[in-house]
């Protein structure tokens, strides 16, 4: 593990048991910092690739929320950032430091879905002018288009993406419907409903039927809570897919008015509810998951006007997204050009000036964890275009 250069004294680890130093430090590491120290020697680089070693250390990554970041040139967008949140990162615009940049050039990328450290994302091809999928892993630069164009007469919606434990497959639930064109239904051969979507199975999405899931392509996105999806569509019930039977059900959610999204805390599901007005933030939690038993833990006021007066206008484009953090919940806020960070107590914590910045009410959980499924998928790349 070391090099006859350095023969004034062993390296510092050498003089730690590698049960401490791989399994204890290492371990712990984020993953660029873990990269970079498997340049040390082979033995770490042999230890920290093993599998077991990269599913302790993706268990031990922080779950941070997730922004976006649109960089300019002029007004034509050149590429987007992924960028987790980190309260102590401080309030500079610098701290925000993405962990993957992807050039936008003939593909108009969004982030959609996260899960384990995995993103799916859509995106426009301008040459083509139709919408498909892609999955990528920000950690190890790692990209694939995926197999599902929506487009010229059949239309996915991605509803959410999740592990099926009974099979290690990751899978993404998918809702599909004929297209109009010239006010025609297009025929199309396979039915309308949700389907299911197999990474790297090379079988295309299997019907699982359920029409009403339609409904579900007009929320704020899926949480992924105790093995289920859950989504929050308009009315006072919440939909659940239990990702292990693959089958839908309903459950109670708190009469919330404005728009409405899921989060999870200390283990616990979470709503968030924002008013029409824009002065009041509702935070709920399940007291009792399995009944549908709610409690209203915050009520957040803060002045749109004063905000307006410093960042700028509020209107139907911007974002307010509640996170958990250290057993509490913090907001962010997307407000004109600015991102604001309030507390609960509806004080101002820090702000953040760029254009194309926002809140993406996902959260990302590192991984290094390598996964079969990327070298089958036609178009897969590692550390190439389109990341930058």
């Amino acid at each position: 593990c070391w090099t006859p250069a350095a023969t004034m004294a062993d390296p510092p680890h050498r003089s730690l048991p590698d049960e401490i130093t791989i399994w204890e430090i290492l371990v712990r590491l984020p993953p660029k910092s873990l990269l970079r120290c498997r340049a040390v020697c082979r033995a770490w680089r042999s230890a920290t690739s093993a599998r077991r070693f990269l599913l302790a250390h993706h268990a031990l990554q922080p779950t941070l929320p997730l922004l976006y970041g649109f960089n300019f040139v002029g007004d034509e967008v050149q590429s987007l950032d992924i960028i987790p949140f980190h309260q102590r990162a401080g309030a500079g615009q610098l701290q925000l430091r993405p962990v993957a940049r992807l050039e936008q050039d003939s593909d108009f990328h969004h982030l959609e879905a996260c899960c384990d450290g995995l993103l799916v994302l859509s995106f426009r091809n301008t040459s083509v002018r139709d919408w498909r999928f892609a999955v990528c892993n920000p950690a190890t630069r790692q990209y694939a288009p995926l197999p599902m164009a929506y487009g010229s007469g059949v239309e996915y919606s991605l509803l959410g993406m999740y592990p099926h434990i009974p099979t290690g497959d990751y899978r993404l639930l998918m809702y599909r419907a004929s297209a109009l064109m010239h006010g025609e239904l297009v025929p199309a051969a396979a039915q309308d409903g949700s389907y299911i979507f197999t990474l790297g199975s090379g079988q295309p999405p299997m019907h699982i039927g359920f029409l009403d899931a339609e409904v579900l392509t007009y929320t704020f996105g899926s949480l992924l809570f105790r093995g289920s999806l859950h989504w929050r569509p308009p009315g006072n019930m919440i939909m659940v897919f239990d990702t292990t039977t693959e089958l839908f059900r309903q459950m109670r959610a708190p009469v919330v008015l404005g728009h409405a999204k899921l989060f999870q805390m200390d283990e616990m599901l979470g709503m968030s509810g924002f008013n029409d007005g824009g002065t009041t933030i509702d935070i709920w939690m399940a007291q009792d998951y399995e009944r549908g038993v709610w409690a209203c833990k915050y009520r957040v006021e803060f002045s749109v006007a004063d905000l307006t007066l410093r960042f700028g206008k509020f209107d139907g484009s911007s974002w307010v997204v509640a996170v958990p953090w250290d057993g509490d919940v913090l907001l962010l806020v997307n407000f004109g050009e600015w991102l604001l960070h309030v507390d609960i107590g509806g004080k101002l914590v820090a702000t953040f000036h760029r254009k194309g910045l926002g809140p993406a009410n996902l959260q990302l959980k590192q991984t290094l964890v390598q996964h079969t499924f990327f070298p089958t998928l036609e178009g897969y790349v590692a550390n190439s275009a389109p990341f930058i």
